[in-house]
């Protein structure tokens, strides 16, 4: 009998007549987590979807061989029934279904008339959610009420229900925050321990250093190397040198420009939450940047941050909103997003997927989108060719990986559609640029890269307001950080000052303070 669970050998996939994998060759050991590590677009997904059967055999050529089999799934129902299920990135839950539906979507539990038996459906959802740790969890609750951590939990159990052997995870903990993520890898050790294999995709170094049994690299559609933690141990600098192809001394790029005077600012602003007026989200928040500053905003999760980012914006969350903004010394009234773009403030939302990009639209039409009418436009004709030249300008100054700025966008990895966005937005020609989980999901080349794109922008006087979940990020980005708890800011540091714990500290102090 073979060593390993799963083999796939010589795989190859185009599109578009370009190959995104290139004769990859993965061995994969039983009641192992192995983990797929590589930039934005080397081809881990596609590679995950071909075993899944969401691209099915005959659109790729190569061998999968599970359990001993030689197996050609035509679609994903195939492959499940064999126990792999596949968790995308991107949720797959129906957010209007309760948690108890949602467990069982698509593997409805019937009586023997066909009709759904919601006794027994309640019954083994309860059981199946207590198997990852949502034991008080309640059933009848729309699943859109819930956080992304249990959300992404769920899905967990709804794979359960379809007895996994082979559970794969793309990018498990892209949307949650520390002890989320720790969570969710302690949850995947224990599948291990009860004989269940994992495969996971993922960009946070940290978590494949203390969850993964072995990883594989992979570049641009090519297998590079595997590396046994049991035999070699796992070292942070090998992956990325194996990702990248060479050695990446310095995470954050070093900018060496003087600080200007200041052209944003925001005074006691306050927000109430947009479905209960009575629930004051963001509280007398003042802050302020200067010319060629990049500002950061530290905090835990649901702090306010992203609140804050979308109220500013043009009002884009919340109600009986007060406040001051002042561009370049100029008092300003933003009642919309159209009032946000003329005065020339952007915001790169942090859900690129539902506020920052239109999927079935190229990444031209994407890039150019925000300022159409004032400067590819004229009486309301758009001028497709300044539309062409500029995308395919900002296309090779930021290095976005693509075939033609006429390729649909969705076609893109995370860390490709991550540039659009941020092309979207400098092609406005902002003065203030708010950058809301900037490199959120996409890979340490990709964020060397977005971090390069933040220097030059701060180097040409631009106001820059940087949002993180990740504090080292914020540290190593930034020159001032404000921290926020509660929705109001409890301390500021400069960068020379910032450290994990004494931003901790502050936001511990302040709760202290406040009862909390």
């Amino acid at each position: 009998m073979s060593d390993y669970i799963l083999e796939m050998n010589h795989i190859t996939k185009e599109f578009y007549g370009i190959k995104a994998l290139d004769d990859v060759n993965i061995k994969i050991k039983p009641c192992k987590i192995h983990a797929l590590c590589g930039e934005n677009g080397a081809g881990k997904s596609t590679l995950m979807n071909v075993l899944s059967g969401v691209y099915p055999y005959g659109t790729y050529s190569g061998d999968i061989i599970y359990k001993g089999s030689l197996c050609q799934f035509h679609n994903i129902k195939q492959s499940e029934a064999k126990g792999i299920v596949i968790i995308h990135q991107e949720l797959a839950l129906s957010p209007y279904l309760s948690v108890a539906e949602n467990v069982f979507l698509g593997n409805e539990q019937r009586d023997k008339y066909g009709v759904i038996d919601w006794t027994k459906t309640h019954n083994r959802a309860q059981e199946m959610l207590a198997k990852v740790g949502l034991m008080n969890e309640d059933l009848n609750a729309p699943v859109n009420s819930l956080g992304v951590g249990k959300q992404q939990l769920i899905e967990i159990a709804r794979a359960m229900t379809k007895k996994v052997e082979l559970l794969i995870l793309d990018e498990p903990t892209a949307a949650l925050n520390d002890e989320e993520s720790r969570c969710l890898l302690n949850l995947m050790l224990d599948l291990k321990k009860n004989g269940i294999t994992c495969i996971m995709i993922s960009h946070k170094l940290g978590e494949i250093s203390y969850a993964a049994d072995s990883i594989t690299v992979i570049r641009d559609g090519k297998t590079i190397e595997t590396i046994e933690k049991d035999k070699e141990g796992i070292s942070e600098d090998r992956i990325i040198k194996g990702m990248v192809g060479r050695e990446l001394k310095n995470r954050y790029p070093k900018r060496n420009h003087k600080i200007g005077k200041q052209i944003f600012s925001v005074e006691h602003w306050n927000v109430f939450h947009p479905d209960d007026a009575a629930r004051q989200v963001i509280k007398d928040i003042s802050f302020h940047v200067g010319a060629g500053e990049v500002v950061g905003f530290a905090g835990l999760m649901g702090a306010g941050r992203t609140e804050l980012a979308m109220s500013v914006f043009g009002r884009s969350y919340g109600q009986k909103i007060s406040g001051t903004v002042r561009i370049n010394g100029k008092q300003v009234l933003i009642k919309n997003v159209k009032d946000a773009i003329n005065n020339k403030l952007a915001y790169v939302s942090e859900d690129r997927k539902s506020y920052g990009l239109i999927l079935i639209d190229s990444v031209r039409g994407n890039m150019t989108l925000a300022a159409l009418s004032k400067f590819f436009s004229k009486k309301g004709v758009v001028k497709s060719n300044d539309e062409i030249i500029a995308a395919e300008q900002y296309r090779k100054k930021i290095n976005v990986k693509t075939s033609s700025v006429n390729q649909n966008v969705s076609s893109l990895s995370g860390g490709n559609q991550q540039k659009v966005v941020l092309a979207k937005w400098m092609l406005t020609q902002p003065d203030v640029l708010i950058l809301d989980e900037p490199t959120r999901g996409i890979d340490i080349g990709a964020k060397y890269e977005i971090y390069s794109i933040i220097n030059e922008l701060a180097k040409a006087g631009k106001a820059i307001v940087v949002i993180s979940s990740e504090l080292q990020e914020v540290m190593g980005t930034c020159d001032r950080i404000y921290i926020i708890n509660e929705g109001h800011i409890c301390g500021e540091v400069t960068s020379q000052e910032a450290s994990q714990e004494n931003i901790m500290r502050c936001i511990m102090e302040d709760n202290r303070k406040e009862g909390h």
